[in-house]
């Protein structure tokens, strides 16, 4: 295969040579305070990045406030131009090498998967840059010698806040309906995967006015404290762990601040009785392992009905046996190690708590490497409603497998976990599978297929996964405001 050489290559170089979490008004800071990044691959440190502090903070929100009357003010359309050609260069990128192996290294997810992160975040901008153009000034004349103007405002500064298990398409989740709206963006990416994310706002910054979109990186109470307590900014949105979640509703709470909160999940699958078994176990295994199994909609719950418990079990142990763990680069991979440095552990306990509940680990698991972090895929079967595994979010490849009798005990085990974020249901007569689907505490769920999200639709969660949207018209408004303006007399009437 001929290797593309991306224009974004140049920028990863760059980011690379001199690796720092900090770029405020154009212009990238070296500090003294400097963290390891470590490869999950090997579990080696790798290189060093440099961090802010409260005073590259400070100065972000600062200059954010400053660009905020002017990239408002810039025409609809120019705005749309800005966010399509990121969208081009992230479609470049997509199909080469250089940052697609940089978001493998440094979560390692595969390189596959790598890419079509990158494709999919294109598709972010793109689709803001056509719902910006699309929105329209509402005219009412309901009131006799009044016309009644109701017109999108940006809601102001946007303090954005993500993870780092998709490292650049949940920042474009976020950051590309910021700018659509006229909203300059703070930026404080993760600390597990900082460089996957300084390419991109690195790339943001080359096609936008300087000091539009502010990146720092550092301690919580260093960066995002200063952020919102800043008159300027006026909505944050965070993608992260409940926990972490309930810290930022608080932070956010005294200024009333807009917040789109994207939380835990704890999502149900249900196999119906008159699922096509095959495809039901397909679906899982998207579902389930894609991402390593670290994505916040992954299959959590899974509920098989009695009369295909048997053939399903057997076959997804089978397919789940069969997947290859290894290093991400390689085609050949399913399922790669894990960025966070205790999440084998973490995973271990959940297994063990499982099978001291009563679960059993079915089938024979993979060897993995020694070095690293890594874990190999496990299916628990006959989990108990108590244990962790069931009832709380796992983040990570263990598939915790029960049989039901009456679907109404296992919609109720899943409404009872307080999660509401993404579900599933498999069976072959549609219309029934989404009857159950209503019944699902979920804002997204995916009918006979384990990819449901799309950014042109609306993406958020109830309960202990969060609040507000992301994706749609509904992920445009949430960084706008509305102006009625009343007009009597004169021309306007």
């Amino acid at each position: 295969m001929t290797t593309v050489v991306s224009s974004t290559d140049a920028i990863v170089d760059e980011v690379l040579a001199d690796p720092t979490a900090v770029l405020v008004d154009g212009r990238r800071r070296a500090t003294l305070s400097r963290r390891a990044l470590v490869a999950p691959v090997d579990g080696l440190p790798w290189t060093e990045i440099a961090v802010g502090g409260p005073r590259e903070a400070g100065e972000a929100a600062e200059v954010a406030a400053r660009a905020l009357p002017a990239w408002s003010a810039t025409p609809a359309a120019e705005r749309a131009a800005a966010l399509r050609a990121v969208a081009g260069d992230l479609d470049t990128a997509s199909t080469a090498e250089g940052w697609a192996r940089l978001v493998s290294r440094e979560t390692g997810k595969r390189l596959a998967e790598a890419r079509g992160e990158l494709a999919l975040s294109a598709v972010y901008f793109r689709v803001m840059a056509d719902l910006l153009e699309e929105q329209q000034e509402l005219v009412l004349q309901a009131v006799p010698g009044a016309v009644h103007h109701v017109e999108p405002r940006p809601l102001g500064v946007a303090a954005v806040l993500t993870p780092w298990n998709f490292p650049v398409s949940i920042p474009a989740r976020k950051i590309a309906p910021a700018l659509a709206a006229g909203c300059p963006v703070l930026f404080k990416p993760s600390e597990v995967a900082p460089l996957s994310s300084m390419v991109l706002a690195t790339l943001l910054d080359r096609h936008l006015p300087a000091g539009t979109i502010n990146t720092v990186l550092g301690e919580p109470a260093d960066v995002v404290d200063p952020w919102l307590a800043h008159g300027e900014v006026q909505v944050v949105s965070f993608t992260g762990s409940t926990r972490v979640g309930r810290l930022v509703a608080a932070a956010a709470a005294p200024r009333f601040l807009r917040t789109v909160l994207e939380l835990g999940g704890c999502a149900p699958f249900i196999v119906l009785p008159d699922a096509d078994v095959e495809h039901a176990v397909q679906t899982l295994l998207v579902a389930k392992y894609r991402n390593n199994g670290q994505s916040c909609i992954a299959a959590n719950q899974v509920f098989v009905a009695r009369e295909v418990a048997g053939d399903f079990v057997d076959a997804f142990v089978t397919a789940t046996e069969r997947l290859v763990v290894g290093d991400p680069l390689d085609a050949a991979t399913d399922v790669g190690p894990l960025a966070p440095a205790g999440d084998p552990a973490r995973l271990a306990a959940l297994v063990d708590d499982a099978v001291a509940a009563g679960a059993r680990v079915a089938g024979t698991r993979a060897s993995v490497p020694d070095n690293g972090h890594w874990f190999a895929p496990a299916v628990l079967v006959d989990v108990p409603a108590a244990a962790a595994a069931s009832r709380d979010e796992v983040f990570g490849p263990v598939a915790a497998l029960s049989t039901y009798d009456d679907l109404d005990d296992a919609v109720a085990q899943h409404r009872a976990t307080g999660y509401g974020l993404a579900g599933y249901v498999c069976g072959t007569d549609v219309e029934a599978a989404r009857e159950v689907s209503r019944r699902l505490r979920a804002g997204i769920v995916g009918i006979n297929t384990g990819t449901p999200n799309y950014p042109g639709a609306p993406f958020g969660g109830l309960g202990l996964s969060g609040t507000g949207y992301e994706g749609g018209p509904q992920g445009l408004e949430a960084f706008q405001t509305w102006r009625t303006t009343a007009v009597v007399g004169g021309a306007a009437s």
